[in-house]
């Protein structure tokens, strides 16, 4: 329920206050399992996106875990969805919870960059979501953020259509690593298909 009301309530703020626009919703699966790859340039993209998918299709985000250590942030975060993960290491914690949380058919969210550009330009993915969309084929719903932030300045979301990567297998860490490059690489190309001449824009 709080959810479905913080939903409908950054909807109304996003489009009253940044003209919030948002494209391909015809490429949205009905349910889960999937997971939505967007770009990232601004704290509050996770609203941004969770909000251009229907309420019914509830997003869990991989936050930073620093985010959860004030109990009051922590409160609202887990009843929005999100879950810790330590960015300094494989945490392979949080990577068991989005295992779990696509096997219940849930909906992750991520970005695959790791942290926000400060320049607007895209970043090179990191490999975690290559890393689980890989290990079980769910599809991946790519979404491009085209800002800027600015009031009264159209505010673009973009849905692509959904797309799978090959079931990750190698035969030695070397080859597990040119496969995720390779594969985190397809992410971020499919990410700059959906924005302004292929590239973002000013994050300010």
């Amino acid at each position: 329920m709080l959810y479905k009301l913080a939903h409908f309530l950054f909807c109304l703020y996003l489009k009253v206050v940044y003209r919030w626009r948002v494209y391909g919703q015809e490429n949205i699966p009905e349910q889960g399992p999937f997971i939505i790859c967007a770009n990232h340039i601004k704290w509050i993209d996770p609203v941004v996106v969770g909000c251009a998918f229907p309420r019914r299709l509830k997003v869990h985000f991989m936050a930073k875990e620093e985010l959860f250590r004030n109990r009051f942030v922590s409160y609202f975060l887990r009843i929005g969805g999100a879950y810790p993960v330590n960015r300094n290491i494989a945490d392979y914690s949080a990577i068991r919870r989005s295992f779990q949380l696509l096997s219940e058919n849930k909906v992750l969210g991520m970005f695959p960059e790791g942290t926000r550009s400060k320049t607007g330009q895209l970043q090179k993915a990191q490999h975690g979501a290559a890393l689980i969309a890989s290990r079980d084929c769910v599809p991946i719903i790519p979404v491009g953020i085209a800002g800027p932030y600015r009031a009264g300045r159209p505010l673009i979301v973009r849905i692509g259509k959904p797309f799978r990567l090959n079931k990750l297998e190698y035969n030695n860490r070397e080859e597990k690593k040119v496969l995720l490059e390779q594969m985190s690489a397809t992410i971020m190309e499919n990410i700059k298909c959906l924005l302004p001449d292929g590239d973002n824009m000013d994050p300010e």
